[in-house]
């Protein structure tokens, strides 16, 4: 029996071009990142930059993500992090600035290197750092500006003991469960002090 094992990514530089038959073509791999990837303030694209943030705060962003893992990131200490976003201000037209709420829901761990499934549901995590784009103005939002986020550190168990199997919590029901709030600078030590590391 034939078996395909995990493909290992490779961090790409942009420059890739495009090809047919041998021919590259007029356009690169980083067209298609501009083309794909440049709503910034949009839900799924706002989601991976934070995650890219906490990356950064952590020195982790110099590999490449891992799409459908367990959790969002591993440090160099072995805190397993899961990372959440949420806007008042979104990139479609509003009527008013959105509620902010997460997803937390608990999840079967897929392992990509067997393709198989964990059997119980559980948040796969230590620490959870859930990143609120808080800027109301949609004339100055820069999601690239750091000082525009706010940073909401919470244990993984901290978080089970309030809420057990809920899939969503809202920014005010996370805030009742004092987590640490605080800047970049402040990201790293934070979660490891969360972690209990």
């Amino acid at each position: 029996m034939e078996t395909y094992p995990e493909i290992k990514t490779t961090r790409k530089s942009g420059e890739e071009k495009f090809h047919l038959n041998g021919k590259g073509l007029d356009h690169d791999l980083l067209s298609f990142w501009q083309w794909s990837a440049s709503d910034l303030i949009g839900n799924a694209m706002r989601g991976v930059l934070a995650e890219y943030i906490v990356a950064m705060a952590v020195d982790r962003a110099w590999g490449c993500r891992t799409e459908w893992d367990a959790f969002d990131i591993k440090t160099k200490e072995g805190i397993k992090i899961e990372v959440k976003s949420g806007a008042y201000i979104q990139s479609w037209s509003q009527k008013k600035l959105s509620q902010i709420q997460f997803a937390i829901r608990p999840t079967r761990a897929w392992n990509s290197k067997n393709n198989s499934y964990s059997s119980q549901a559980a948040r796969q995590s230590d620490v959870y750092v859930f990143c609120v784009l808080r800027h109301k103005d949609q004339e100055t939002i820069d999601p690239l500006n750091i000082n525009q986020w706010h940073f909401y550190v919470l244990a993984t168990k901290q978080l089970n003991l309030a809420v057990g199997m809920q899939k969503t919590i809202t920014l005010g029901r996370l805030k009742k469960l004092n987590p640490v709030v605080v800047s970049y600078e402040g990201l790293y030590a934070s979660i490891i002090q969360a972690a209990g590391r």
